[in-house]
């Protein structure tokens, strides 16, 4: 409902005209392929694969293509995330639509747009400390699984599991992993 609202008042745009809409991460890059548009919108969230993989994956295969992030989720480490997978803009979901249709026609003369809220949040809370592994670990921690199903899910060792939770659950300044995932999601860096 959300996408299909966001592409109508886009298409009341004289200069925007809406070719494709897909319901999930994983489908972005094949409908990329089979119809050539200028800018994709995306949501972190999305079934199938994040926006923010998806971004990675345009950017991968056609480095052309503008990317907007338009999120419910105003995180620092979201925004951070967005940067480095290549989008072009991050924009919050409660700005007003005018603000949505002016970011893609910036994008599209070459402009970086980014919230200014969330830049200025992202700067003063610095880089993710986590390292990408770190990052994997606690992620795949986040059903409850134990050291032994990671380890094997993984391919990694229990003691090295262990010892990258360990160094994850520090860096959030957590008391357990339950703790360091929902800290962890909470700035973004999941």
């Amino acid at each position: 409902m959300v996408r299909e609202a966001l592409a109508a008042l886009l298409g009341l745009e004289e200069d925007i005209e809406v070719v494709v809409q897909v319901a999930r991460g994983d489908e972005v890059l094949d409908a990329a392929r089979r119809t050539p548009v200028d800018v994709a919108l995306l949501d972190i969230e999305m079934p199938g694969m994040t926006g923010l993989d998806a971004a990675l994956l345009l950017r991968g295969e056609l480095p052309a293509l503008k990317v907007v992030i338009l999120t419910t989720f105003g995180r620092p480490g979201y925004l951070r995330r967005a940067m480095e997978s290549g989008a072009d803009a991050f924009l919050v979901k409660d700005a007003p639509a005018a603000q949505l249709a002016d970011a893609v026609r910036r994008v599209l003369r070459g402009e970086r747009v980014i919230d200014p809220t969330l830049a200025a949040a992202a700067l003063a809370e610095g880089a993710n400390p986590l390292t990408d592994r770190e990052r994997a670990v606690l992620s795949a921690s986040a059903d409850g699984s134990t050291n032994a199903e990671l380890a094997a899910a993984l391919h990694l060792s229990q003691g090295t599991v262990r010892n990258y939770l360990s160094v994850a659950i520090q860096k959030t300044g957590a008391r357990n992993r339950a703790e360091a995932v929902r800290i962890a999601r909470d700035k973004g860096w999941l």
